[in-house]
C-alpha cells in the first residue's frame, strides 16, 4: 500500500532523497563526511639544491719567528766552529807525532867546494862568494888566499869597504885591513883563513872545515903561490 503523501504535495521527511544518477555532484560537505576517501596532504615545497661547500683552505703553517731562525743559525755556526777547532787540534797532534818519527835534517852547504882558476881573480879583494860561502878571495902579487868572513869579536860578517881599503864590521865597528888583520875596534885578533889547494885540473878548492889563525899563516894550504 502506498505511503500517504501530504496534502500539499511535499515529500515526506521520512522519504530519503535519491542521489542523482551518473555520478552527479556530491553535496557540499559530503567529502568530509565520507571516511573512505581521505584527502592527501600537500607535500612541502622542495628547497633549491645548494652547491656543495668547497673544502676549507689548508691552514698555513705559522712562519718561523725571526729570533728562532737567528738562534738556529747561531747554533749551527757554533757547531761548525767546534768541529773545525777539534779537527785542527787533531791535525796538529798528528803532524807533531809524525815529526817525532821523522826528525828534521838540516842541509848545509858543503864546506869543501871549487871556486875557479887562479887567473879568474885579479889583484885585491873579490867578494862574489860572500853570500854563497861567506868567504873573500884575496890575491896579491905573489899568492892567493881565502879569508873566512867572520869577525873575531862576536862572529858578525864584516863588509869590504873598497873606498877605505878595509873590512868594517857593522856590529861593533871593528876594522880589518885587506889581509884580515885587525887594527881598530874591539876585535881581539885577525880573521881566520881557509884551507886552499889546486885540484889536478888546476881549479882552486876551498875547505872551510880547516881554518888557520895568524900563527899558522906560514903553513902549507894557507895560500897558493901565483
Amino acid at each position: 500500500m502506498a505511503a500517504d503523501k501530504p496534502e500539499d504535495g511535499t515529500p515526506g521527511k521520512d522519504q530519503g532523497a535519491t542521489p542523482p544518477a551518473g555520478g552527479g555532484a556530491t553535496p557540499k560537505g559530503a567529502a568530509a563526511d565520507n571516511p573512505a576517501s581521505p584527502k592527501t596532504p600537500a607535500s612541502p615545497p622542495k628547497e633549491p639544491a645548494k652547491d656543495k661547500a668547497a673544502p676549507p683552505p689548508a691552514a698555513k703553517k705559522p712562519a718561523a719567528k725571526k729570533g728562532a731562525v737567528e738562534v738556529d743559525k747561531g747554533l749551527i755556526t757554533r757547531r761548525k766552529m767546534v768541529w773545525a777547532s777539534t779537527t785542527g787540534v787533531l791535525g796538529l797532534w798528528l803532524f807533531a807525532t809524525l815529526r817525532f818519527f821523522f826528525p828534521r835534517v838540516l842541509f848545509e852547504p858543503s864546506t869543501r867546494f871549487k871556486i875557479g882558476f887562479p887567473d879568474d881573480f885579479g889583484l885585491g879583494v873579490d867578494t862574489k862568494f860572500q853570500q854563497a860561502y861567506r868567504i873573500w878571495v884575496v890575491r896579491d902579487p905573489s899568492s892567493l888566499y881565502v879569508i873566512f868572513a867572520k869577525c873575531s869579536h862576536l862572529g858578525c860578517t864584516p863588509d869590504w869597504k873598497e873606498s877605505e881599503n878595509k873590512f868594517k864590521c857593522p856590529c861593533h865597528g871593528s876594522g880589518f885591513d885587506s889581509e884580515g888583520v885587525n887594527f881598530e875596534g874591539p876585535a881581539p885578533r885577525p880573521m881566520d883563513r881557509a884551507y886552499v889547494e889546486l885540484d889536478p885540473e888546476g881549479q882552486i878548492i876551498v875547505d872551510k872545515s880547516r881554518l888557520f889563525g895568524p900563527d899558522d899563516w906560514k903553513e902549507k894550504g894557507v895560500s897558493i903561490p901565483v
